[in-house]
């Protein structure tokens, strides 16, 4: 197999990063205003038969079956990302996750439609599922193969700050419908406005994806004619440990983020008692500590370490993880925000190196794929099972069941971490497979 040599970007980095960090905020503003509406609204709206339990878990469950999509977005937008290249990718992935998010706020309600609504609902949120999964690994890769070395998480960071904005964003807008219409009138309508209004978010996405260059490495290997025929196949016959430890490593953080910003949502408003501006105002102030410590931890991964600052962030995960119900039963507004705040936190910990960590692991010819699989086998271990188990958790055993749940999937990614090398200082665009050149 050929090596790809080293060519730097001649465009500014700026663009670049502006580029990805709008596309990842717009995809995962899509993404997340979902799981704000399944906690809030669509019991009541698609599974109002069920009653406020039951429709309670079958609305997170419809959260949760995207995430049983994304590896197979990961492996289909990966496949193009890796054959076609990084640029027409992102593009398709955005426009995927445009409009069936558009079409999410037109969706009859089941009183209209009866069982059809539902069953579109979970059909609309599968290609959710399928576009975020083909997203990241993109997104991430189109300023990881842009970058210079030294400041390779600096710049990779961008795309991690997607979710954070995206969840500030999220509540925001759910909080100034809920604060402008009464409670009939949000039900009836208004969790609409957030899905249509996204549609003005995604052109602008669009517009600036356009104006960007395919990347150096993928560039490069186009050129040569050295693309991967099948990448799901080279990657799983010559990386496999990668793919698997990688997933592994982030599992917590998937774990952490949508217990806080799905099913922390619901816990605040039914099992807490707390008001809805309440809990989505808080969820403001807990996005903008993900946001910060995101960059944070970003940052500091081109000093020690990408592996360093990962580890650092599950084993923090590990010893908070029995203490967060306890503190959240306290049952004050203080006390929830500092649990969701300290959750999501750990999180951005976690998350800022991992921009940079999953591309670096994986060769050129199929970084997209292995980076994408590895990322979206993590989701469907960390974020779709602990929304579906945890109201079944407090039902059966108390909420401080959820606590050492949390605790297992930290223990898991710190073990993994452990197993992963440094890569801090590879030259991306000229590793022979499986083993990183030093730069």
């Amino acid at each position: 197999m050929d090596d790809v040599p080293a060519t730097p970007s001649q465009k500014p980095m700026g663009r670049i990063a502006l580029a990805s960090l709008i596309g990842t905020t717009v995809e995962f503003y899509d993404f997340f205003i979902f799981g704000t509406a399944a906690a809030l609204v669509f019991s009541d709206s698609f599974f109002p038969a069920l009653g406020p339990a039951a429709g309670t878990i079958a609305s997170l469950a419809t959260f949760g079956v995207a995430f049983l999509a994304r590896p197979f977005g990961s492996i289909l937008f990966g496949h193009f990302g890796d054959r076609v290249g990084r640029k027409a990718t992102l593009v398709s992935t955005l426009l995927l996750m445009g409009l069936a998010t558009f079409a999410i706020g037109l969706l009859p309600t089941a009183g209209t439609i009866g069982v059809a609504a539902p069953i579109l609902l979970v059909a609309l949120r599968l290609c959710q599922g399928l576009a975020v999964g083909g997203e990241w690994a993109g997104a991430v890769l189109l300023t990881a193969e842009h970058a210079p070395a030294q400041r390779r998480g600096r710049f990779a960071m961008f795309p991690q700050l997607g979710p954070s904005l995206a969840f500030v964003l999220a509540s925001a807008t759910f909080l100034t419908t809920s604060l402008t219409m009464s409670g009939e009138q949000f039900l009836s309508y208004g969790w609409r406005i957030p899905f249509v209004a996204s549609l003005l978010l995604v052109l602008i996405g669009l517009y600036v994806r356009l104006k960007i260059d395919e990347t150096p490495a993928f560039a490069e290997i186009s050129s040569r004619e050295s693309t991967a025929r099948v990448p799901l196949f080279e990657v799983s016959r010559r990386q496999p440990r990668e793919v698997l430890l990688a997933a592994g490593s982030i599992t917590m953080l998937f774990a952490f983020f949508y217990m806080g910003v799905t099913y922390l949502t619901s816990y605040g408003t039914t099992a807490l008692e707390l008001s809805r501006p309440t809990v989505l105002s808080i969820g403001i102030g807990a996005g903008l500590c993900f946001a910060a410590s995101t960059i944070l931890s970003a940052l500091y991964s081109d000093r020690i370490g990408r592996r360093r600052v990962t580890m650092i962030a599950n084993g923090v995960a590990l010893v908070w993880s029995p203490a967060l119900f306890p503190v959240l039963d306290i049952g004050t507004p203080a006390a929830f925000a500092v649990g969701v705040s300290v959750t999501l936190a750990i999180v951005g910990v976690a998350y800022g190196p991992a921009g940079a960590h999953l591309p670096e692991l994986f060769h050129a010819r199929y970084r997209y794929t292995g980076a994408g699989v590895a990322y979206n086998l993590a989701g469907v271990l960390g974020g779709a099972v602990p929304p579906l188990i945890a109201a079944w958790l407090v039902s059966s055993y108390g909420s401080h069941a959820i606590g050492f749940y949390l605790a297992a999937m930290a223990l898991l990614s710190l073990s993994c971490t452990f197993g992963l090398r440094e890569t801090k200082s590879v030259t991306m665009s000229s590793q022979p497979v499986g083993q990183p050149t030093l730069s």
